[in-house]
């Protein structure tokens, strides 16, 4: 006995554990790493979160967010428009028309390519106050977690399901006859 005593206190004795730390050479800790990553992932966010954190927008920057707002509603409105242009006066219409006919083509590849450049550019903008507003929510998501836990602290026994009262007994009435009722069964 003394010999797999001798043994067991070399491989884990001294609050030590051989077997774990040489497996952990060859293969990393499943949970310390796992708590590595989180720690790393809260760090970024919190940095991120802190880059963004007060900013305000000026009144030229709301002015201009509503500038930009406008060429979508008055394209589409414009269209609708001139389908209404098209079946309220026919040659007004027509005539309309065949000026837009005399438009070269490069200028109309020079429209195609502001549009665009236009909407790719609001659409990233727009993408990009969207992350601002992920991270700054999720920046709040270790406060809401708190807060969970300390509503989940102010439970009171009785309201669990299945507490006991002082005598052991269930607080609940309904398990109470509930477990009666399958004792008298068996």
């Amino acid at each position: 006995m003394g010999l797999i005593a001798a043994i067991v206190e070399a491989v884990f004795g001294g609050g030590r554990n051989v077997i774990r730390e040489t497996a952990e050479v060859f293969r990393e800790n499943a949970e310390s790493g796992a708590a590595r990553g989180a720690d790393a992932r809260a760090q970024a966010m919190q940095q991120f979160g802190a880059e963004f954190a007060g900013q305000r927008r000026s009144r030229f920057d709301a002015i201009m967010d509503g500038i930009n707002r406008l060429p979508r509603p008055m394209m589409a409105l414009g269209c609708i428009g001139l389908f209404i242009a098209a079946m309220v006066a026919p040659v007004w219409f027509a005539e309309r028309m065949q000026g837009i006919a005399l438009v070269p083509e490069p200028l109309w590849w020079l429209l195609g390519v502001i549009v665009s450049f236009y909407f790719g550019a609001r659409y990233q903008a727009k993408g990009q106050a969207f992350q601002r507003d992920i991270a700054r929510s999720l920046s709040r998501a270790p406060q809401v977690v708190e807060s969970i836990e300390d509503l989940r602290g102010l439970r009171t026994p009785d309201s669990r399901v299945g507490a006991q009262d002082e005598t052991g007994a269930d607080a609940n009435p309904a398990l109470r006859d509930w477990g009666r009722d399958r004792g008298a069964q068996r």
